[in-house]
């Protein structure tokens, strides 16, 4: 399986794993299934629960269309609204577990939907065999709107521990000693974990230095090296993030 190495905003590489063609397709499928079947019900509705088929008679062919146009809309517009609700994912997407980011590290915008959304037009034309060949020749097996929009779809189906995350084990009698800690996000907290985690395994105090003198001047902390150093400061602000936002286990 192909990976990204994505660049955050804290400068720090990440890999993910790709999400292949076939996952997307089939995440693609189970949408369209369920905008099937909410025109089917909605339909059914109309006609024959709520028998409201009397108001398109006499109605020319344009107001007609414009009937069904409104009773239809939501399937059209179900890409960009989900994915703008669930960060990037729609049913289909989630139960496939994959999800669509930034490139460049950032959190995608509304923005960065609409434009997947518009491009959707032309990578689904001629039965979507556009997106598909876009998917298949590019690098990131992206379609031509994540091209236009710098973004592309990757798979959530890493094989995990806690080590890889920002859970961490803490006794139920932990007292926490950073309250300022709750100013970090989790994208942050999962940078600060696995930076240092990887420092520790080649014991590079250089990078364990930067990384504590980063949270501290994030966080504004003065710290007494002599009764705490770098590394049971990190130790300590990744159990108190965790004892703080209760991700813990």
């Amino acid at each position: 399986m192909s990976q990204i190495a994505i660049n955050t905003s804290q400068n720090v590489n990440i890999n993910f794993n790709i999400a292949g063609v076939g996952e997307r397709m089939l995440a693609f499928i189970i949408d369209l299934l369920i905008r099937i079947a909410y025109v089917v019900i909605i339909l059914y509705l109309f006609f024959n629960i709520f028998d409201l088929g009397y108001l398109l008679d006499g109605l020319d062919e344009w107001s007609i269309r414009a009937v069904y146009l409104i009773l239809t809309f939501p399937i059209y517009i179900y890409p960009l609204v989900l994915e703008s609700l669930m960060e990037g994912q729609t049913p289909g997407k989630k139960l496939m577990k994959i999800k669509v980011v930034k490139i460049d590290g950032y959190q995608a915008s509304f923005a960065d939907y609409m434009i997947r959304w518009v491009f959707r037009i032309v990578d689904v034309s001629f039965a979507g065999v556009i997106g598909l060949i876009s998917m298949i020749v590019s690098k990131n097996n992206q379609r031509l709107g994540d091209i236009a929009s710098g973004t592309a779809v990757i798979s959530l189906k890493n094989n995990i521990n806690i080590s890889h995350t920002i859970l961490e084990n803490i006794h139920e009698d932990y007292i926490p000693s950073f309250p300022q800690v709750i100013a970090l996000s989790d994208n942050d907290m999962r940078i600060i974990k696995d930076n240092y985690t990887k420092a520790l395994k080649v014991d590079d105090r250089q990078i364990i230095n930067k990384l504590s003198e980063k949270i501290k001047s994030i966080l504004k902390l003065e710290i007494d090296a002599t009764k705490m150093t770098e590394r049971q400061f990190i130790n300590v602000i990744i159990k108190d993030y965790n004892y703080y936002t209760g991700k813990d286990n």
